[in-house]
């Protein structure tokens, strides 16, 4: 199969093993020219692996500390005749390079929302590991199905209090738009809480600590965002907003379990980036291009694998003892603050106030945007070759 991208708003509906593979390569490339990450874990798992942030993590806990690594993730493999998502496909790929390494690498594919899977999952720790010294939960996802009632919840995008309308940007035609949203009801501010909040995850690690399965001194951490002004109407204040609060305070919680092994439970705030999830976000994605433009401009652009990779070294580990784990006053650890710069949201929210169709290419960066959302799913790298005839089904080791 020939398999070239095709987009359908704000997402690839295909992805290419190869291009997708040599992604993976790339991040691990990275990770090594940084050097190893001294007082790293060694038994990481993350939940929510196969995409973004999370398989930013599995690279770097892998290829950064030299750990074992468990991944959990929905994806779906080739039928033949359709390619797999690139979740898959990365997945495959970091299986196989973890292993040629010789690091041990397990992958686990189906939802990561059920008992099922957490039974699973702690099983195999247990008979592999005996016991888990960091829990990654990265999950991203639309909705939930609640084990313990069977009740599906939806998430949605929508703000609290009063409908909101600002510019947006429409990729297909490259043209800035105007986007309003409803306010969201009470039971959509609640669905989406239960879908993005922190409640998965706390069943996450009592499942594990029932198990005995979390070792003295284990760190996990979930990924959260704030972000500027201008999308906190419909972002931090909106119904996404509810959630990542419902997060925050499920870590505090999490955080005095964890303070009784000697280890921490934090929530990380990580700056904007072109991922499958964020590119369906209304506002956010004009917002990126414009920021990517100005941090590139001051040198301070960055992307998943870097974040990760300053994460886990600059603030996580680094032989740094776990009490002194630098926090901002609502005891979150925060990778955004480079974004979050005086400098750069002055600029990014001056350029915002100007930015229409006739400047929008002058003032955003529009190629460099196509170019790393292509990347997600395999397309654009150097050295692939996207006129040879490709093997769509890739197993997963």
């Amino acid at each position: 199969m020939i398999i070239q991208p095709k987009v359908r708003g704000f997402i690839c509906t295909t992805a290419h093993p190869v291009g997708c593979a040599a992604h993976i390569q790339e991040q691990i490339a990275y990770v090594k020219s940084k050097g190893s990450i001294a007082g790293g874990p060694k038994k990481v798992l993350v939940i929510g692996a196969s995409t973004g942030y999370g398989l930013a993590s599995r690279i770097t806990a892998a290829f950064g500390c030299s750990a074992a690594t468990m991944g959990v993730f929905f994806e779906k493999p080739s039928d033949g005749k359709r390619t797999a998502t690139a979740g898959w496909y990365n997945s495959a790929a970091f299986d196989t390079a973890a292993h040629k390494a010789g690091l041990y690498s397990k992958s686990f594919n189906g939802d990561a929302f059920s008992d099922d899977m957490r039974r699973q999952v702690c099983e195999a720790i247990k008979k592999d590991w005996g016991q888990t010294d960091c829990v990654i939960y990265s999950l991203a996802s639309p909705r939930r199905t609640d084990p313990k009632t069977g009740i599906i919840y939806k998430s949605v995008l929508k703000p609290k209090g009063a409908p909101y309308t600002n510019k947006s940007i429409d990729f297909e035609a490259n043209q800035i738009t105007t986007v309003s949203l409803e306010t969201a009801s009470q039971q959509e501010i609640q669905e989406t809480i239960k879908v993005m909040g922190g409640e998965d995850w706390q069943w996450w690690m009592q499942a594990l600590s029932d198990q005995n399965s979390l070792a003295p001194k284990a760190v996990t951490v979930a990924y959260s965002y704030i972000g500027p002004d201008v999308t906190i109407p419909v972002y931090r204040n909106g119904t996404i907003g509810a959630a990542k609060d419902h997060l925050e305070a499920t870590a505090h919680l999490l955080d005095d379990a964890m303070k009784k092994l000697g280890g921490r439970a934090l929530v990380s705030v990580n700056k904007a980036l072109v991922t499958q999830s964020s590119s369906a976000i209304p506002f956010i994605p004009l917002y990126f291009v414009i920021l990517m433009k100005v941090m590139k401009q001051k040198g301070l652009h960055e992307n998943c694998i870097h974040q990760i990779y300053r994460l886990f070294a600059d603030r996580l580990y680094n032989k740094r003892p776990l009490t002194q784990i630098p926090v901002d006053a609502k005891g979150r650890v925060r990778v955004d603050e480079l974004e979050m710069r005086q400098d750069v949201q002055d600029e990014v929210n001056h350029l915002w106030s100007i930015v229409g169709n006739e400047n929008l290419f002058q003032i955003a960066d529009i190629q460099g945007y196509n170019e790393d959302f292509l990347k997600l799913f395999g397309f654009g790298l150097k050295g692939v070759d996207y006129n040879a005839d490709v093997n769509p089904e890739v197993p997963i080791l």
